[in-house]
């Protein structure tokens, strides 16, 4: 499965990455939701990760303008971020983020939730 991930961490990336690409995944990585949205002219992914507090473009922002288009309207978007609340968790249900997952994440979680959400 195509995987985009949006984080602003080079660490997280690189945990994600090598975390999904460990059980056949093939995965994209994008620093924050301007640089996501400039990856997918060249990346289709079937199922996107992001991370909510981000500079020049948070997760909200960019969830909102993933379900506008074509390419990404109906893909399960994940939100994996350290922010908890429930009121953050509404405000990306709003967006139209598909789940949500707490840093720092568990790996059978993790994939639970992408296979979860991707079939």
């Amino acid at each position: 499965m195509n995987i985009l991930i949006v984080d602003d961490s080079r660490t997280i990336r690189k945990l994600l990455s090598d975390t999904l690409e460990a059980v056949g995944h093939t995965v994209c990585q994008a620093k924050d939701g301007i640089d996501a949205l400039e990856k997918l002219e060249k990346f289709s992914p079937e199922t996107i990760i992001t991370d909510l507090n981000m500079p020049r473009m948070n997760g909200i922002e960019l969830v909102k303008k993933l379900r506008h288009i074509n390419k990404t309207k109906f893909l399960p978007i994940l939100f994996l971020t350290t922010e908890g609340s429930s009121e953050m968790k509404e405000k990306g249900r709003q967006a139209g983020a598909t789940g949500w997952l707490v840093k720092p994440f568990d790996k059978n979680s993790l994939l639970n939730t992408i296979e979860r959400v991707s079939s």
